[in-house]
């Protein structure tokens, strides 16, 4: 080769590099013309030369250039009030394009276009907006690790299919932003398309998938500059009213509440809600419960869910805890009972501030007061009553200090607090974290450290502390981590947390491909090995090895098979529910092979064996969920999901008595069913359905002591019945109507019942039938909330 051809390979590679990785720039235009968001685009002002185009496969072909024939070009100008934009989407089978019309949030089978944006640029967090072509709205705020659905903007968009493909038009006030108050405004963007019967997603800005983040590989908006954001209030007034009845007897309860919403300034946001009404979330799933610990619940709310990125730094928030069950029991004389103990515990009042100052220090404050709660105690003597607080009023606190840089890094200290009035149980938790990142975000380290402190009838403190090295780009990638948490490490009064007092050593390799073959339009597998010792004791708590193959197939089938290998005993500290006690764990194999079938198909079908088998008496546990879909058109479609479990020879903690710790050996089997039901009306206005059904039982067959060496001896003097047999079922039929921005009618039927039992029955249709006879609640309700905007008030007045 010669001296001139080296030279021009150099170049070429040096050039094709700078090229590659440059960032496109988009530039938004000033307009005072009033734009209708009609999905038509016909404003003079459209006619700008500023155009996104040429967009890049992101998934699963990763930079090939999109077809001349799927052509995309999108504009954006901008306002006082918001940004606008509009975006053209050749197709040229414009009849094959996918359309279901889901609920808010759901992307069903559709093709959607979706704008990310980023006001402070630097490559942590988007704000995402996304529209599918039946003009559904879904919009998220999206970290590297996660995207969060339960956040909610208000803004507009409209959607028009055409002879060419379809055209999408969006206003996005800047309410449902943040940003900085900087005179020019540098934002990170980013436009994505996808095509949902060709399974590809393509990006304005190519982000390439060798690299493990996405959010800094962003285009840039210019041109945004002198803007005078309008005041930022909304106040969300709603009222319900429900009627209940069941076998005790029935009511009627009326509500009404208050929302506020407030941008304190661009970057910074006021969430408040003033008498909350959660009467119309979605129920919890009850379930057999005979683990050592709490069952963990989803959270549901719209006010802990919303907008919550900041309060969950560190895992040590759990909002549950807000408005959860009673933190003590009241004590009772030998001639007492309990007659009423309220499950949980009403929220007065919830406050949030959170956002995100220009040099990237984000800030967040949570708080919330629960009321003084009472039992009602009987003396079975006298016929008396008496009340005891079984949960005085409570503050809670979240504080959260964070700090970005280097467009990939951070570092963080959150610190969450619980003041009980009185002399209940008071808690303190703090943290430091760190997140870094190299520049070519190729590598990361992070890690926290986490102290605990509890002022209580004995007070006592408590720590935890990790380190975690990532390879995080290229086909093959790694993790190195260990943690160790103190005996006294508590985070229970405002997060959740169940195991503690061990040490931990854990490694992750894995092979993926970036680009499809013959045979996959994705492939992962992953190797991990987790080891983790009991602190007091010095003996094994868990080891393991797991691998894990995951894929798609060119037909868009999801495949994934899993074998992890448990190959020493062990030992559980939790499940003899004693302190300094513990139970040996047997050697175990488990697998389980997972098949989703095209979800494109009208009709598809997904299905998921499983099974563990233990080194110790003919004991095994298998499973198989599976669930078929049917979408009969765009508008309707029905799901339904069987879940079973069979575990033969199950051994658990039943009760103690004189002689020690007792534990049966038993057979258990869970079986759930669930049912999901859509009609859309229209992107607006849909009818859904939810049903459960849940039935678990665990039948004793022998009984045994615990010895100090944690092994179980037979113990032929027990006789209790300790058998349980559950019923649960929830039924949910809804209406909504979202008429404006932020505006909705609810009407909800909803019935539920449980039953529970010591007289296990192993026929279903008569279990299904005893819950039916238990004492079955129906609720119908109506509620209306109304989104009012200060400014568009002001000027009408």
């Amino acid at each position: 080769m010669s001296k001139f051809q080296s030279a021009a390979l150099i170049f070429l590679i040096f050039y094709s590099f700078n090229t590659y990785s440059q960032k496109k720039v988009l530039l938004a235009k000033s307009t005072t013309e009033n734009i209708t968001i009609d999905g038509k685009i016909n404003e003079e002002i459209w006619k700008t030369e500023s155009v996104a185009t040429d967009f890049v496969m992101f998934q699963p072909d990763n930079g090939k250039p999109i077809n001349t024939n799927k052509k995309t070009e999108v504009k954006v100008l901008y306002d006082n009030n918001a940004i606008y934009i509009a975006a053209l989407l050749y197709d040229n089978e414009p009849d094959k394009i996918k359309k279901e019309i889901t609920n808010r949030d759901v992307f069903g089978v559709s093709d959607n276009f979706s704008v990310y944006i980023n006001g402070f640029n630097d490559g942590q967090q988007d704000f995402r907006f996304f529209v599918s072509s039946a003009g559904v709205q879904m919009d998220c705020l999206a970290t590297e690790d996660s995207e969060d659905f339960t956040w909610d903007a208000i803004w507009d968009s409209e959607v028009t299919l055409t002879d060419f493909g379809w055209v999408v038009e969006i206003k996005i006030p800047y309410a449902a932003l943040r940003f900085s108050n900087a005179d020019k405004q540098t934002w990170g963007l980013n436009f994505m398309r996808e095509i949902k019967r060709d399974v590809q997603k393509y990006t304005w800005n190519r982000v390439d998938t060798k690299i493990g983040a996405v959010i800094p590989q962003a285009g840039i908006l210019e041109g945004i500059k002198n803007i005078k954001t309008p005041t930022r209030l909304f106040l969300i007034p709603y009222s319900s009213a429900y009627y209940q009845e069941n076998d005790i007897g029935s009511g009627t309860t009326f509500k009404a509440g208050l929302d506020i919403k407030y941008g304190i300034n661009d970057s910074f946001t006021l969430d408040a809600i003033l008498v909350p009404d959660f009467g119309q979330t979605k129920f919890d799933n009850a379930i057999l419960n005979l683990e050592p610990f709490e069952q963990k619940l989803d959270e549901n709310r719209p006010f802990f869910t919303e907008g919550t990125d900041l309060f969950n730094k560190g895992g040590l928030f759990y909002s549950r805890r807000i408005g959860g069950a009673p933190s003590t029991e009241p004590i009772i004389a030998a001639n007492e009972e309990i007659i009423n103990y309220p499950s949980t515990v009403d929220l007065l009042n919830a406050v949030k501030v959170s956002g995100r100052t220009e040099k990237g220090l984000g800030i967040g404050f949570l708080n919330a007061v629960t009321e003084k709660t009472y039992a009602t105690i009987r003396d079975n003597d006298t016929n008396e009553t008496r009340k005891e607080v079984i949960e005085p009023l409570t503050n809670y606190n979240v504080l959260v200090f964070d700090q970005r840089f280097n467009q990939n890094s951070s570092v963080s200290f959150v610190n969450t607090n619980t003041t009980r009035n009185g002399g209940f149980r008071d808690a303190n938790v703090s943290a430091l974290l760190f997140d870094l990142s190299t520049k070519e975000n190729t590598y990361n380290l992070y890690g926290d450290f986490k102290y605990s402190s509890i002022n209580a009838i004995e007070d006592y403190d408590g720590f935890k502390t990790s380190l975690n090295f990532e390879k995080t780009s290229g086909k093959y990638r790694y993790i190195l981590s260990g943690k160790y948490l103190s005996k006294d490490y508590d985070i229970n009064d405002l997060g959740i947390i169940f195991y503690t007092n061990y040490h931990n050593a854990y490694a992750n390799a894995s092979y993926r491909i970036l680009n499809p073959t013959k045979v996959f339009n994705t492939f992962k597998i992953e190797q991990e090995v987790n080891l983790e010792i009991q602190n007091t004791t010095g003996k094994l708590q868990e080891g393991w090895y797991k691998s894990v193959i995951k894929a798609t197939s060119r037909n868009n089938d999801y495949f994934e098979l899993a074998l992890i290998i448990n190959p020493l005993e062990t030992f559980d500290f939790y499940e003899p529910r004693k302190n300094g006690r513990y139970l040996q764990i047997p050697r175990k194999i488990t697998s389980y092979f997972g098949t989703e079938f095209n979800s494109n198909n009208a009709f598809t079908f997904d299905f998921t064996p499983s099974f563990t088998i233990y080194d110790q008496d003919d004991r095994i546990t298998y499973g198989l969920a599976l669930g078929p879909k049917y979408r009969f058109n765009d508008k309707f479609s029905l799901f339904y999901v069987l879940d079973y479990t069979r575990k033969k020879n199950d051994r658990g903690w039943v009760a103690f008595d004189n002689m020690g710790i007792i534990f049966a050996e038993r057979n258990r089997e869970i079986l759930q069913n669930d049912i999901t039901g859509k009609y859309a009306l229209n992107n607006k206005m849909t009818i859904n359905l939810t049903a459960r059904y849940y039935w678990s039982y665990s039948e004793n067959h022998d009984f045994f002591t615990l010895q100090d060496n944690g092994h179980l001896v037979q113990n032929n003097n027990y006789s209790m019945n300790k058998n349980r047999n559950f019923n649960s079922w929830n039924f949910d039929l809804s209406y909504s109507w979202w008429f404006a921005p932020g505006s909705e009618i609810s009407i909800l039927y909803r019935n539920y019942a449980q039953e529970s039992t010591r007289d296990v029955e192993k026929n279903l249709s008569t279990n299904f039938k005893n819950v039916f006879d238990s004492n079955l609640t129906n609720i119908f309700s109506i509620s209306l909330r109304y989104f009012i905007d200060y400014n568009v008030v002001k000027n009408k007045f």
